[in-house]
């Protein structure tokens, strides 16, 4: 698979703090990169960096060339709230970025996708979390991205709905053919949704290790070969937080 996404930072910091320090990684083409790491370790950070909302470090990023023409580059951004305009409708949020112009019958497809058919007129305060984070996804795709990134978009919902909303984005990955790149502090997520997971270390962040989870989609949740996956995100986790 081709390289869709290469991210170079030397140095990132705010002020005389250190955040990231010698990070580099990519994302080939529908490719699923999970980020995990301790808190503070400038894993929203990087993701940010990547989606072009920061850029001030040394480093790079370096997007496809069949990319550049497309709207935004290419990439969308999910964030950890859905950040929905409370006085618009969901349809209407979802199509923001194209205001009265937005079209209609892509918003309608969207909303079949998400799951939110008949909840096109309400208002972000009549939804649920899971469902304000459905429209939240659905105004992600709305640009018709390549690569989707995504800074801990479930952690706010209950265990349920997660698995659920989990379920859904690989399911839409997969349908669109779009790459993710997912930032989390859930072991069991990162490594039910990703074809890589790439372990943090503490601050200064750097990636310690990258655990290849070699196992096809969809996968299953008992599967016990992700318990010994799981052992290894443990261990390079506790190894981190000890420096």
């Amino acid at each position: 698979m081709s390289t869709i996404l290469d991210i170079k930072v030397e140095r990132k910091s705010f002020g005389d703090d250190t955040v990231l320090q010698a990070v580099g990684l990519t994302l080939a083409e529908r490719e699923i990169v999970a980020l995990l790491g301790p808190s503070g370790c400038g894993k929203s950070t990087l993701l940010r960096i990547a989606a072009g909302l920061d850029k001030d470090f040394k480093g790079s990023v370096t997007r496809a060339p069949d990319l550049a023409g497309q709207r935004n580059g290419g990439v969308a951004f999910v964030f950890q709230e859905p950040r929905l305009m409370p006085w618009l409708t969901v349809a209407q949020n979802i199509g923001f970025a194209d205001g009265e112009r937005a079209d209609q019958e892509w918003i309608s497809q969207l909303l079949v996708e998400v799951g939110l058919v008949g909840w096109e007129n309400s208002l972000p305060k009549q939804l649920s979390g899971g469902m304000a984070q459905r429209v939240a996804i659905a105004r992600g795709l709305y640009s018709r991205p390549r690569v989707l990134l995504l800074d801990e978009p479930f952690s706010a919902v209950d265990a349920f709905t997660r698995m659920k909303l989990q379920d859904l984005l690989l399911s839409l990955a997969q349908q669109h053919r779009i790459s993710l790149l997912l930032v989390t502090h859930d072991i069991d997520e990162s490594l039910y949704l990703g074809d890589r997971v790439l372990v943090m270390g503490s601050r200064p962040g750097t990636i310690r290790n990258t655990i290849h989870v070699d196992l096809p989609q969809p996968r299953q949740r008992t599967d016990t070969r992700l318990a010994s996956f799981k052992a290894e995100a443990l261990s390079e986790l506790h190894e981190a937080h000890a420096f």
